[in-house]
């Protein structure tokens, strides 16, 4: 999603309604000017050894513990209490037995110690166009004091990493051409870019989703992809997921699973997509509301609004034991 992160920059590589050219925009290249993260990854950063971060012991806004228990194996739960009656958050569909607890937000605030409220190359724009409430981030399509739409991205860039594990995401999409939602693991070292993006939707993008009867986009489909980075435009896996669903009318869970050699990817627990490539560079966490790249460009049928948000339920991680 990097190259579509200078995403303006790849709309030419969205014309076309290939899904391998509509990829090329959403990630992997390098730019310029850019931080070595490497350098000030914080100690917060989780290792592959699977230790628990101070980011979840002391940081995460939730009230889960880092104690899994067998019980909540493949239940389909997303939580299971403990002999001492303790709530713990567990992978959903996933053997808990096999994971730590390493990270997790449930939104009870806006954590600045956390998340940052724009990407590392821009200096952000002013407009709140995001807030905390019952327990859910939300981030808007809005117009800014130049009557422009602008990008919104929420991430842990500097204050929480992790390699290998599995990371979650529960949240209901937005509506309207030219959204673009996203849910993604990056990291900036050097000239390179590591990514896997969980989740990116497109609702005003052919293939992507359908114009109901008000004129409004809605997000049907939605696509996974894995950038290895050394190099622009370097896709190792992707996928157009479509479940036959209106993404923005309820609550998804999107996730992926990252092993050394192989990430598998999860809609609502079921497998969708699986990549055999090694992908070995720590990441941070990124939600955002990004305009324009296959969705096309948001107009006046673009609903603006807390009424229409990108909303994030929680955003969890796991290491393996």
């Amino acid at each position: 999603m990097f190259t579509k992160s200078l995403k303006e920059l790849s709309l030419s590589a969205l014309c076309c309604a290939c899904a391998s050219v509509l990829l090329t925009a959403c990630g992997g290249g390098g730019s310029t000017g850019s931080v070595d993260a490497a350098a000030t990854q914080p100690t917060t950063a989780a290792s592959s050894s699977g230790s628990t971060s101070n980011a979840a012991a002391s940081t995460a806004t939730g009230t889960s513990t880092t104690v899994n228990t067998a019980d909540a194996a493949a239940s389909g739960t997303t939580t299971t209490t403990t002999q001492a009656g303790t709530v713990v958050a567990v992978p959903f569909g996933q053997d808990a037995s096999q994971y730590k607890l390493t990270f997790t937000e449930e939104f009870n605030n806006f954590d600045t110690s956390l998340w940052n409220d724009r990407i590392w190359y821009e200096a952000g724009n002013a407009t709140k166009n995001y807030a905390v409430e019952d327990g859910v981030l939300k981030i808007w399509p809005q117009r800014d004091a130049s009557g422009n739409f602008f990008n919104r991205t929420i991430d842990t860039d500097g204050k929480y990493y992790q390699t290998y594990g599995y990371f979650e995401m529960e949240a209901k999409l937005p509506k309207g051409k030219g959204t673009w939602p996203a849910f993604w693991l990056f990291n900036h070292i050097g000239d390179r870019r590591p990514e896997m993006d969980i989740m990116e939707a497109y609702a005003g993008g052919s293939g992507w989703g359908y114009t109901d009867g008000s004129g409004v986009s809605i997000p049907t489909t939605y696509a996974a992809t894995v950038w290895k980075g050394d190099y622009e435009g370097q896709q190792v896996g992707f996928k157009m997921i479509t479940e036959g669903t209106d993404l923005s009318a309820g609550f998804h869970k999107y996730a992926v699973k990252w092993e050394p050699n192989k990430q598998t990817y999860y809609f609502d627990g079921k497998e969708v997509l699986t990549v055999n490539t090694a992908m070995t560079d720590p990441m941070y966490l990124m939600l955002d509301l990004w305009f324009g790249s296959a969705s096309g460009t948001p107009d006046n049928s673009t609903p603006q609004g807390k009424t229409n948000s990108y909303e994030v339920n929680y955003v969890r991680a796991w290491q393996f034991k």
